[in-house]
């Protein structure tokens, strides 16, 4: 008897999702998480690629990405690396350029999110045939494991005042564990005029401006375990100033 392929197989079999990865001092942590992207995206069956925007880590982070493309092939490791540190949405345009991928994911290199969550991402954005799918600690069975209390009440504080005053349907609006489909993220980072902290809730606000649909996946964060938060007074006052200008022009 021959087998029949459904539209749903057909369409899941010519997905494609590309993994941007911007790194800054994650020597340390970088082989780990590669390890798991091609741990679960291979468990999965998904077809992937894992594209590292380095900005020139002076601790050799580069160094070590090259030697991941020599393990795992240069079609599944993409080294896309930038002479500077020039801030994550330039970082997110420069991937998304060179991704071949119609889906992209968006994470943190340090091992605050896990990659076992991806394919309920994947799940969920079919179910509702979703825009944009976003890991929330704050709904459902989310959390927050390692952080000390200043941390939490910044993130909460941060996520409570954007509800207040944007009100954009979305329970985690600074979290940066998300997945796009490919334009969608294009049109999104191409408008948002904030960089650091304050980058990942403006993609939300933009996203709502624009009547893009929004799903959500409950997630564990845990803090990093090697290198240093890069979350510090400068970001905190950025994110003040983005959040009272998205204020004063949404």
């Amino acid at each position: 008897m021959t087998s029949r392929t459904t539209p749903q197989q057909s369409r899941d079999s010519r997905d494609k999702y590309t993994v941007l990865l911007p790194t800054y001092n994650e020597r340390e942590n970088l082989p780990l998480i590669v390890w798991l992207l091609v741990k679960y995206f291979s468990e999965s069956g998904y077809d992937y690629e894992i594209i590292v925007i380095d900005d020139a880590s002076p601790d050799g982070t580069l160094d070590v990405a090259k030697q991941l493309q020599e393990i795992y092939g240069k079609d599944k490791v993409v080294l896309r690396p930038r002479a500077s540190k020039l801030g994550l949405g330039t970082a997110y345009l420069h991937g998304i350029k060179q991704a071949t991928g119609n889906f992209i994911f968006i994470m943190d290199a340090d091992l605050s999110h896990h990659p076992k969550f991806m394919p309920d991402f994947i799940k969920k954005q079919k179910e509702g045939n979703y825009d944009l799918v976003s890991g929330t600690r704050y709904r459902g069975s989310g959390g927050v494991y390692g952080w000390d209390l200043r941390r939490k009440l910044i993130s909460r504080g941060a996520n409570f005042l954007t509800q207040t005053l944007l009100r954009p349907n979305a329970s985690d609006l600074t979290g940066s564990f998300r997945l796009y489909k490919k334009e969608v993220l294009e049109t999104l980072v191409e408008k948002c005029m904030s960089k650091g902290y304050v980058f990942q809730m403006e993609i939300i606000i933009r996203a709502r401006q624009l009547k893009y649909t929004i799903g959500e996946v409950p997630i564990s964060f845990v803090d990093r375990v090697y290198g240093e938060s890069k979350l510090g007074g400068n970001e905190i006052v950025s994110f003040a100033k983005g959040l009272l200008l998205l204020f004063a022009t949404t």
